[in-house]
């Protein structure tokens, strides 16, 4: 399915969940033990009544979904997850259980509903979460610093697919920060993370398994494509020539607008407003159908009609062209109309 820049939210299976440290990390893998539906979950021989986007259990259960062994690491984790917004959660003293709640988890989405009985939590490794677009923005906004699984979801989160205003996601999915945010640079990118801009190489270097830069020319930056995003087929991201032709197209497109501001700043803009035209320009021909090779047998023809040449100084007789004054083929006559034996 197409996942525009408009939607609230993406796809993320939960077999691609980020590794390495950052408290979206850990918010991803509650999220993933989090239920889908309302029911009854059955822990350590007790049973529990849940809601959509709740858990409940103890610290054990808690330690092995955050992947720890310490339980005040857990709790420290908890707690900052809770200071940022991100879940609610509550531990009962007396019968050491612990609920905790997704506060973004998304309710509806276009998938099929899950009916009939069963678990409430989903499998290991199967099905994906509805990820809110807008889910790492607290963290730029309040200047936190990005640990490698917050950037790892924050370049998902932020991944588009066949959104017409931006041609590059036509052909694989891209990741685009706002509407003006198709071309990247790894200083902005810094910027929001709070990294050096060798940090970001290093870390791009290191998951371009996941997520593959791709230089564009000059300093116009480069562009992002999400190499796992679920598109019902293989990723296939285009070479470099294909890239430049459409750069340049969108180029003469936009030749007569006038803007300022870095290379950047200007490539990004002509791509949101010359995308369509740049897409439409290159939607590949429709296939001819290649001609059969049949011959036709035709029906006796009793009659026939000629019209007169547009030159007065040629006719026309069944072998062919004669000139006027030149004696046409033996047994042949014009006439308004003949008859054929």
């Amino acid at each position: 399915m197409k996942c525009l820049l408009k939607y609230q939210w993406v796809k993320l299976p939960r077999a691609y969940l980020p590794a390495g440290k950052g408290v979206m990390g850990y918010w991803a893998k509650l999220a993933s033990k989090a239920a889908f539906r309302n029911g009854q979950a059955k822990y350590c021989g007790y049973v529990n009544d849940v809601t959509v986007g709740t858990w409940s259990g103890g610290i054990v259960g808690l330690k092995s979904i955050l992947g720890i062994k310490s339980r005040s690491k857990a709790l420290e984790i908890m707690d900052t997850l809770a200071r940022l917004g991100y879940i609610e959660y509550s531990l009962d003293p007396a019968t050491r259980k612990l609920t905790y709640k997704i506060s973004d988890y998304v309710l509806k989405c276009t998938g099929e509903p899950c009916l009939g009985p069963g678990t409430v939590y989903a499998t290991d490794g199967h099905g994906f979460l509805c990820l809110p677009r807008n889910i790492t923005e607290r963290l730029a906004e309040d200047g936190y610093t990005f640990g490698e699984a917050d950037a790892w979801l924050d370049l998902w989160c932020h991944t588009v697919w066949q959104d017409t205003k931006n041609i590059f996601s036509t052909m694989a999915p891209t990741v685009q920060y706002g509407r003006f945010g198709a071309a990247l640079t790894l200083e902005t990118l810094g910027q929001r993370w709070g990294w050096e801009k060798t940090k970001v190489w290093r870390f791009l270097q290191k998951n371009q398994d996941a997520f593959a830069l791709h230089k564009l020319p000059g300093s116009y930056g480069c562009l992002i494509f999400n190499m796992l995003y679920p598109t019902g087929g293989g990723v296939m991201i285009p070479d470099h020539a294909e890239i430049k032709r459409i750069l340049d197209e969108i180029r003469i497109c936009g030749q007569n607008t006038h803007l300022v501001g870095t290379d950047n700043g200007r490539i990004n803009r002509l791509i949101a407003i010359h995308s369509q035209m740049a897409s439409a320009a290159h939607k590949p021909e429709p296939m001819l159908k290649a001609p059969e090779n049949r011959v036709a047998v035709l029906a006796r023809i009793t009659r026939a009609y000629f019209s007169p040449p547009h030159c007065g100084n040629y006719g026309y007789d069944c072998n062919g062209i004669y000139r006027h004054g030149e004696k046409p083929t033996p047994g042949f006559q014009i006439q308004g109309a003949f008859d054929s034996s």
